[in-house]
């Protein structure tokens, strides 16, 4: 059994990225600027936001982190990203999700421009995505994708099944699985006899959000288990995931330990994206 380790595989794509961005200030004067917007202090955002601006910093990323009171109107954080839009030095933009309530996830992601949707998004991107076109790569999704390739694992050929059908993690996953020529099922909580389904699967991928649903006698002996979820355990409060790691592991070939596993690949990606985005915006301005 492997312990896919996200962190050392982060590592490597982040000292890639990182060599190549420090032959950037000769070539187009400047390196790639991704703002990222917190808006109040949810525990959880406040770390994903710090982890954020390291992986910047080891990158060689300019990062500017932007911090709203919880009681920021929409309106004001529409305008915000408005200006963001508009500023020609800035390449990327990330809304920390999630919001407080009072404001519209859809209208801010929509608000975002294309161009700068790091996240991957935006309506356009995640047509992109469906229709084959470019488009931006959401980062969980990708790095899920990153980890398999990593471990050796090809999903032509193999049936897949994915928990979860948000558009952040589970939908998109599932294409890019089906467009690596895996046979893929995708269900969700309330899937009938989900065991009798997750059983068959040679790759799966859980992205419920709910700590250790998953338990052995719903795995495969040999399968790969993709683990995305980020939780505590309620009887002792350590980090956990969706997947009930100690009792699955000894059945799967290779699995992805909470934390260190899924994690570390979407914020590398995430480098990734707002690198794509300042080439982007270098090749029209080259072009224009």
């Amino acid at each position: 059994m492997t312990i896919i380790d996200g962190k050392q595989i982060s590592a490597t794509l982040k000292e890639s990225i990182r060599e190549q961005v420090a032959g950037f200030p000769e070539k187009y004067g400047r390196v790639p600027h991704l703002v990222v917007v917190r808006v109040g202090e949810d525990p959880a955002s406040v770390v994903y936001v710090r982890n954020k601006a390291k992986a910047c910093e080891a990158c060689g990323i300019e990062n500017t982190t932007i911090v709203l009171p919880e009681e920021t109107a929409e309106e004001a954080l529409l305008q915000k990203v408005r200006e963001l839009n508009a500023d020609d030095t800035v390449d990327g933009i990330l809304v920390q999700l999630p919001l407080p309530k009072h404001i519209s996830e859809a209208k801010v992601i929509e608000a975002i421009a294309r161009e700068k949707d790091v996240d991957g998004f935006h309506p356009g991107n995640v047509a992109g995505l469906w229709q084959k076109t470019p488009h931006m790569s959401p980062c969980t999704p990708a790095g899920i994708m990153k980890l398999l390739e990593a471990t050796g694992v090809d999903p032509k050929g193999k049936r897949a099944v994915v928990i979860g059908r948000s558009n952040i993690v589970g939908l998109p996953v599932a294409k890019m699985l089906l467009d690596a020529n895996a046979t893929v099922t995708i269900c969700h909580t309330r899937t009938v006899d989900m065991p009798s389904v997750t059983r068959e699967a040679d790759i799966l991928v859980v992205a419920a959000g709910r700590a250790k649903m998953v338990t052995a006698d719903m795995v495969k002996d040999g399968a790969v288990v993709i683990d995305v979820g980020m939780d505590r355990d309620p009887e002792t409060g350590k980090l956990c995931g969706d997947v009930d790691f100690d009792a699955v592991a000894p059945k799967c070939s290779a699995i992805t330990p909470v934390p260190g596993g899924v994690g570390p690949m979407t914020i590398a990606c995430l480098m990734e994206n707002t690198v794509q985005c300042f080439l982007e915006k270098m090749r029209v301005e080259l072009n224009a």
